[in-house]
């Protein structure tokens, strides 16, 4: 049993542009989903047949389809290829966009991110990372897309505003159509191709681990946090447009300058305090993320006439939601075992999704049965349930995952070689898995020569 060698210690150019082409996709992708967040409640007041509730429906339907698809798309791939299932799901998603555009009633527009859910190639994605990334380096491709993928977001609230202002909500969805093609394009021409694809158990979930990842009490913790995260999110932009409209008195088409201000203040404070969190002040730092949360839908309750007021409990709201999108995958990581990430991972991104639909439905109903300042409320309480949870957390074991490229044959060498791995200092976990020929690691990287 030996490691395997690879010469040089850099991403070599083939990683690099998987990751940064890669990374395009899901930024456009995000794009596509979260310009609309903004803007779509005033808009669906034109729209035939509309109601409170099926506005928020059509807002968070997308997180249903795409939480019962992402997994078994990212398993399909395992089967017939990676870029296949990419292609598919994008083109899915460029439909859904185009039955959004052309819709007049909101039935229609339901339907249309339904459709845009179903291309949930997001499992499928990152395991097409994982076949074209080194094992020492898919770490740092990892966080290549990561970044992405906030700065998508933060990037989709402001222009949501200003294209709506441009060609309308019509037009954001079928600019968004385009972006999900130029993905496909993307994805043929600029990403290679991968020489085998196999399972990654760190990048993928994995058929027979999710009985254990669901009976880890840590781990649902997290999952039911991102649950309540992603449903404060999507609640919250039910209620805070018409708010910035009809209390406040601003017009739509300058809503932009507001999230344009919130984000860039938002983002400069979350790094500080996500680098605080990994300095072993993990909890202390997520549950005052969650405790802020709390405090910021009280504000936006108590600040509905006030632009400033407003704008000061976004702040605190988009604050405390980036630091803990940040922490929280960093949380199972920590918790998931070394060979089961994948899983934990992708049981989380259901989670996820799920969050946002049930945050359109919530936020809807409440809007149309007890106005706006019922959703807030409702979202404080929320936030402040979870509290309880995040404040009952165990602290989290500071330990960080590491793949080792090994060469071993069979399962008894595979176990002999994990037992050795462990009498290394430093080195708190290990599993060997003989057919991919890796090692997955927990290490404490204090103590890791």
């Amino acid at each position: 049993m030996r490691q395997r060698s690879h010469a040089g210690s850099g991403m070599t150019a083939a990683e690099r542009r998987a990751a940064l082409s890669l990374a395009a996709i899901y930024a456009t992708r995000m794009l596509g989903l979260f310009m609309i967040l903004p803007v779509f409640a005033l808009y669906a007041e034109h729209l035939e047949g509309q109601t409170p509730v099926l506005v928020g429906l059509a807002i968070g339907i997308y997180g249903l389809t795409q939480a019962l698809l992402q997994i078994p798309f990212g398993m399909l791939s395992d089967r017939i290829g990676r870029k296949p299932v990419i292609t598919g799901g994008l083109l899915l998603f460029a439909a859904g966009s185009v039955v959004a555009a052309l819709s007049h009633t909101i039935w229609g527009v339901i339907a249309g991110r339904a459709l845009q859910g179903a291309g949930a190639v997001a499992s499928a994605l990152m395991a097409l990372v994982a076949d074209l990334t080194r094992e020492e380096h898919r770490l740092r491709a990892m966080a290549i897309i990561g970044g992405t993928i906030g700065l998508s977001f933060a990037l989709a609230l402001v222009l949501g505003p200003l294209v709506d202002a441009w060609v309308g909500v019509p037009g954001i969805f079928w600019l968004t159509a385009a972006l999900a093609l130029a993905g496909v394009v993307v994805l043929h021409r600029w990403v290679p191709r991968p020489v085998r694809s196999r399972v990654h158990r760190d990048a993928e979930p994995v058929a027979g681990q999710f009985g254990a990842v669901l009976g880890h009490r840590e781990l649902l913790r997290l999952d039911l946090g991102v649950f309540v995260l992603h449903l404060l999110l999507t609640a919250s932009f039910v209620a805070v447009p018409l708010a910035l409209r009809d209390q406040v008195g601003l017009d739509p088409g300058r809503h932009w300058l507001v999230y344009l201000g919130v984000m860039v203040v938002a983002l400069a404070a979350m790094v500080p305090l996500v680098v605080l969190a990994e300095r072993r002040r993990m909890k202390p730092v997520f549950v005052g993320a969650v405790a802020a949360l709390a405090v910021a839908e009280l504000l936006l309750d108590l600040a509905q006439a006030s632009l400033w007021g407003m704008v000061g409990a976004l702040m605190v709201f988009f604050v405390a939601f980036n630091v803990l999108e940040a922490t929280l995958p960093s949380l199972v990581a920590k918790w998931a075992d070394p060979d089961k990430k994948g899983t934990a991972m992708g049981v989380y991104a259901s989670a996820q999704f799920l969050g946002a639909f049930a945050g359109g439905v919530l936020g809807g109903w409440l809007h149309g049965a007890l106005g706006l300042e019922a959703v807030f409320l409702a979202c404080a309480a929320l936030a402040a349930a979870w509290l309880v949870v995040a404040v009952t957390m165990a602290p989290p074991p500071t330990l960080s995952s590491r793949l080792l490229p090994v060469v071993v044959s069979g399962r008894e060498e595979a176990e002999a070689l994990a037992a050795r791995l462990r009498q290394v200092p430093g080195v708190v976990e290990a599993v060997v898995v003989a057919e991919e020929g890796v090692a997955y690691l927990k290490v404490d990287a204090r103590r890791l020569d």
